[in-house]
C-alpha cells in the first residue's frame, strides 16, 4: 500500500512518515517545500512537494491511502487545517483513493465549549471533519489531547467521547495510532478521542469507541 503522509515534514508527521516508511507500505511524504526534500528521504519516504492552500493533485495519485498530519501551527487556520484538508479529501475522492485517516483535535466536537484562543482552530477541524464524514471516503478521525514531545509509551485511552478531557499524549503515540489504524476495520468509519493510557495501541484500536 502507497500511504501519502500530508505534513510529513511537522512533528506529528515524521513521525508518521518514518513509522509508514519502516513499515510494509511505502511512505510519500508532501511538504510544502523543496528546502524539505532531503529531510523526507532521509526519513526513508518518497517526497512530493505540494501545498495544502494549492492544487494537490499529483501529490495524490498512485496512492491507496492517506495520512492528514498536516498542521497550520496557529496561522492560516482556515487555510491549512479546513481548507486544506478539504482540497486533500477532494483529491482523493477523484484520484479514486479510498482511505483517509484523519488527525484532527479533541475539543473539535464542541468548538464553542473551549477557550476562545482555540476555537477558530477547533471550528476549522471540526468543519474538515465534517466533509470527510460526507464523503465516500473510507475514513478514520483521530482526535488526540494535548500533544507532548515525550518519547511514546505505546499505550493509550480510547472512547468516542472520553469523560476526562485534561490528559495528553506524546506525538510518537499519535503517528502509530494514525499509522495502525489504516488496515484497521474496526476503526473504519469511526471518529474517537485518544489520550495516554494502559492499553497497547493496536489492541484499544480494536474497538476504539
Amino acid at each position: 500500500m502507497r500511504v501519502l503522509v500530508a505534513g510529513a515534514h511537522g512533528q506529528v508527521g515524521q513521525h508518521v512518515t518514518s513509522i509508514v516508511a519502516d513499515s510494509e507500505h511505502d511512505a510519500r511524504g508532501m511538504v510544502r517545500s523543496e528546502a524539505q526534500v532531503d529531510d523526507i528521504e532521509a526519513l526513508g519516504a518518497e517526497p512530493v512537494v505540494a501545498d495544502l492552500t494549492e492544487s494537490v493533485g499529483h501529490a495524490v495519485e498512485g496512492c491507496d491511502a492517506i495520512v492528514f498530519a498536516a498542521g497550520s501551527g496557529g496561522e492560516a487556520v482556515r487555510d491549512v487545517d479546513r481548507d486544506g484538508a478539504i482540497r486533500l479529501i477532494e483529491a482523493a475522492e477523484s484520484q479514486g483513493v479510498e482511505r483517509f485517516v484523519m488527525l484532527s483535535s479533541l475539543g473539535a466536537e464542541t468548538p464553542s465549549a473551549a477557550p476562545e484562543a482555540l476555537r477558530d482552530y477547533l471550528n476549522a477541524k471540526a468543519e474538515a471533519d465534517e466533509r470527510l464524514r460526507e464523503s465516500d471516503l473510507t475514513y478514520t478521525i483521530v482526535r488526540p489531547g494535548e500533544l507532548t514531545t515525550e518519547d511514546g509509551t505505546g499505550r493509550v485511552r480510547t472512547a468516542a467521547d472520553l469523560e476526562q478531557k485534561d490528559g495528553d499524549i506524546p506525538r510518537e503515540d499519535v503517528a502509530h495510532v494514525l499509522v495502525t489504524a489504516i488496515p484497521m476495520e474496526s476503526t473504519y468509519g469511526c471518529t474517537f478521542e485518544v489520550l495516554s493510557g494502559d492499553e497497547p495501541i493496536e489492541t484499544a484500536l480494536e474497538d476504539p469507541l
